[in-house]
């Protein structure tokens, strides 16, 4: 008898394929898991691809940008066209009234009025040094000088005696009663009388002298304003000792301070012997402070120092300031363009129109001539009709508003809308 196969019943079959159909299929679960942590990586290399394509658009911007020098259009005024300048040069505010003050004896300061920015007058007191010794030498001249006179008074008194004892001396040789040698002897005394009081007389003068030569010593104790000026400096303090000749050692001051006069200031400027052809006395100037580089302060040529310097191949050129004011100090630097003499307009003139650029601004293009202006970082191309020219500029009478940017010695590359950015 054959051995039948061991073959589960049918129930337990079907709880089987029932039990396999309610197993969790963990591939199936695991799947998403794994696409969300995907994602985050997939966001910063999207983020990254972004912004190295906005930086590389940005350098491919810069390198294209043109680097270009620019100059503001100036309206053409009423009186005609400004006068343009002939040569720029630099130099120092200087003052022709600048002196140290100091005390013509050495003498102790006990007493100094002045601070620096102090505005003085001529003859206004700015310091006192101790004048003890001078009091007491004034004090003994004036009693050499009284003296001097009480003996006067004495010598004249004598004088007077002498002369009466002469004439009674002459009465009593006419009756006989004396001898000749008598009124010889009085005349003589009367002589040497009068000698002595003209002596005594230069000795008063003498003594007058010593007095007055005290009180200047004094005088001198007190130290005077020599002009009206603005103190710019102070040199010594209280108790300090003050000489106007220099001591060994360091501890003796020369000076009690500095005293300028505002109103002596003016412009000195080295110019290139090479363009000083281009100076004229009296011609006018236009002077800018470095620390007010908006402000032109009118000036003009006082003279031109006829000589040079060698080693600079330079002439010293004087400038007076016509403006004055407290902002101008001595030794600011600044800056000066010499104009042209401005022509006088003709009275049937039409006013000027449109502006004034730079002739390096304007090119020839064909039958045009044409410009750059700048805008919004863009070259942008005008086409302009020219008026006369005017020194290193020339008249734009329509194409450019006043005010606008024109690009000077454009490249020749440079073309309309192209992007470009002012040169430092």
């Amino acid at each position: 008898m054959a051995a039948q196969p061991n073959t589960p019943p049918d129930g337990d079959t079907d709880k089987g394929a029932l039990l396999h159909q309610l197993r969790i299929d963990r591939s199936a679960r695991e799947q998403p898991d794994e696409t969300r942590r995907r994602w985050p990586w997939i966001a910063v290399a999207v983020l990254v691809l972004i912004l190295l394509a906005i930086a590389i658009w940005l350098l491919k911007t810069n390198r294209s940008a043109v680097t270009v020098h620019t100059a503001m259009a100036q309206p053409m005024t009423t009186g005609g066209p400004p006068s343009s300048s002939v040569l720029d040069a630099t130099g120092y505010v200087t003052a022709r009234r600048e002196a140290t003050v100091s005390a013509q004896i050495t003498g102790t300061l006990i007493e100094v009025l002045i601070e620096e920015g102090d505005h003085v007058k001529l003859g206004q007191v700015l310091a006192r040094l101790d004048d003890t010794q001078q009091r007491a030498a004034l004090a003994q001249a004036n009693a050499q000088l009284q003296s001097a006179r009480a003996l006067l008074v004495q010598f004249q008194s004598q004088l007077a005696q002498d002369q009466r004892d002469v004439r009674r001396a002459e009465d009593l040789v006419q009756r006989k009663l004396v001898s000749e040698q008598a009124v010889e002897q009085a005349r003589t005394l009367v002589e040497t009388q009068s000698a002595q009081l003209e002596s005594q007389r230069r000795q008063i003068d003498l003594a007058a002298a010593n007095v007055r030569s005290a009180q200047v010593q004094l005088d001198y104790c007190t130290i005077h304003a020599p002009f009206t000026g603005v103190v710019i400096a102070k040199a010594a303090q209280v108790g300090e000792i003050v000489s106007p000749f220099s001591a060994g050692g360091g501890f003796t001051r020369t000076g009690i301070g500095t005293l300028v006069d505002m109103d002596s200031l003016e412009i000195e400027v080295d110019v290139n012997e090479a363009y000083i052809n281009r100076v004229q006395p009296k011609q006018p100037v236009d002077a800018v402070l470095n620390a007010y580089p908006d402000w032109k302060i009118p000036s003009h040529v006082i003279a031109i120092i006829p000589t040079a310097d060698r080693s600079k191949a330079t002439v010293k050129v004087r400038i007076g300031i016509d403006s004055k004011d407290d902002r101008i100090v001595p030794d600011m630097g600044v800056r000066v363009s010499f104009l042209e003499e401005k022509k006088p307009v003709a009275a049937d003139a039409r006013p000027p129109v449109g502006v004034l650029v730079p002739s390096s601004a304007l090119r020839r293009d064909g039958n045009q001539d044409v410009l750059f202006v700048m805008k919004d970082h863009k070259a942008h191309r005008r086409v302009v009709t020219l008026g006369g020219s005017f020194g290193n500029s020339r008249q734009v009478e329509t194409g450019v508003s006043p005010g606008e940017s024109v690009i000077v010695d454009a490249p020749a590359e440079l073309k309309d809308d192209a992007t470009v950015e002012v040169a430092p």
